[in-house]
């Protein structure tokens, strides 16, 4: 399973990883408080959208993780950060004309489970009572299998979620050491089993490759492992490392990160085992089975791609509460701010804590529905996409990437060849007007 000279050439390459257009590093300061105030009250008392809530806690930090975190073994900070949710659950409801539809609803993290059940409680308790959240919502969460109690998924099953994804990344004991995250099969086959009896059956399991001492026989065993345990969907990720940018990766060293041909061959086969257990293909990192409500919009063309990655969520807007919380309208992003202290303060003295974000412009949708289609359907026919929106675009130089076979071109559609599906990001960065020399260093390489 050697990987092809074409992976090689172009999996090095530095790009972003496309949850929004344009990308994170073209946020900027104008888009303040007063600015997402207008957005929020713009979209109307008959709005249908979905709410994210990051929760910034762990009980201890994970040296690969480029989350937004922070680690703390006390409760105190955990039980004043939900107060403060409570309240900008309110600031952001004032905003509207009315009681706006919820469809989706994430907690995010960190740890969201570092909350206790009575914190749990306050915040579904509040969000019903501001938001017309449907009888029929995807409630999901992210879970660390180490802090999981049974008591927990029981209650979060009363609370009406429905969904759950656990950090597995690995089950190779030796790298777990290396990333400080040490987690028994025992850890994660219990919280499976908790979520279960409980009622919540919708799994999915996140994995890592490309991790400091991580070989392609152990990305195998983790694989076979974790296929034992049954889950829905995989999420299989590169890890990124960037000690530039979250200080604690320093505590991992370069030279036991694997090279960029293993790094494609872990990849493959991971990629080879979840699809030979039945799981298809989604996007560039997902794998879903075919009774999956993904599987089924991948397939139809309709699946998105937003700040959680590849989702079923058609909602056409999303709210992220929480310091760093990203939401996106149609206006365009709005971000709050990553600092704890000064999104609280901002709260607590009655004012919405957004400290960046970018409106998009007309090309920006054309371009951004176009990148998204790529990511998401792997083929577009990028003048369709501007004719619905009515205007035009410039096509970029794509004849390397035809030549090499990364994508074929008929008349106006281009398709990413199916073994080369992991190098989507390549494709869709031609199309991104934004991405400049200057920037590029900011982006993970592509696989």
């Amino acid at each position: 399973m050697t990987p092809s000279p074409t992976l090689l050439k172009y999996a090095r390459q530095n790009t972003p990883r496309y949850t929004s257009y344009p990308t994170a590093p073209h946020f900027h300061a104008g888009i303040d408080g007063d600015v997402w105030a207008e957005w929020l009250g713009a979209l109307g008392a008959e709005a249908a959208g979905s709410l994210y809530l990051h929760i910034p806690w762990c009980r201890e930090m994970c040296w690969y993780c480029g989350c937004s975190t922070r680690a703390t073994q006390r409760a105190e900070p955990v039980a004043t950060y939900a107060g403060t949710l409570l309240k900008e659950i309110d600031l952001v409801a004032d905003r509207f004309a009315g009681r706006p539809r919820i469809s989706h609803i994430h907690f995010g993290g960190g740890t969201p489970t570092i909350l206790t059940e009575e914190q749990f409680s306050a915040v579904m308790q509040r969000l019903r009572q501001r938001f017309d959240v449907s009888e029929t919502a995807e409630i999901a969460i992210e879970i660390d299998p180490r802090i999981f109690t049974t008591s927990l998924a029981d209650h979060l099953a009363y609370l009406g979620f429905n969904r759950a994804s656990l950090g597995v990344q690995t089950f190779d004991a030796a790298v777990q050491t290396k990333i400080n995250r040490i987690q028994p099969v025992e850890a994660v086959a219990g919280c499976v089993t908790a979520l279960r009896d409980a009622g919540i059956s919708n799994l999915s399991f996140d994995l890592l490759y490309g991790l400091p001492g991580q070989t392609l026989e152990s990305c195998r065993e983790t694989v076979a492992t974790a296929l034992e345990l049954q889950p829905d969907r995989f999420s299989v990720f590169g890890y990124a490392h960037v000690p530039h940018m979250k200080r604690h990766q320093k505590l991992i060293h370069d030279d036991e990160l694997p090279g960029a041909e293993a790094r494609i061959e872990q990849a493959m086969a991971i990629a080879d085992a979840v699809q030979a257990a039945g799981y298809s293909p989604i996007g560039i990192d997902h794998y879903a089975r075919a009774s999956d409500d993904m599987t089924r919009q991948a397939a139809s063309g309709t699946m998105r791609r937003n700040f959680q990655g590849y989702t079923t969520d058609q909602a056409s807007f999303l709210i992220g509460l929480g310091a760093s919380a990203i939401s996106q309208t149609p206006e365009g992003y709005a971000q709050n701010t990553p600092d704890v202290a000064s999104w609280s303060r901002a709260i607590e003295s009655g004012h919405l804590a957004t400290a960046r974000g970018v409106r998009q412009g007309g090309e920006d949708r054309i371009r951004g529905e176009i990148i998204e289609r790529l990511m998401c359907d792997l083929e577009v026919d990028p003048d369709a996409i501007a004719a619905q929106f009515g205007g035009s675009i410039e096509w970029p130089e794509l004849d390397d990437l035809i030549a090499d076979g990364v994508i074929t071109r008929q008349g106006c559609r281009i398709s990413i060849a199916d073994d080369h599906r992991m190098l989507a990001r390549v494709v869709a960065a031609r199309f991104d007007t934004y991405l400049q020399a200057n920037v590029e260093a900011r982006h993970s390489v592509s696989v």
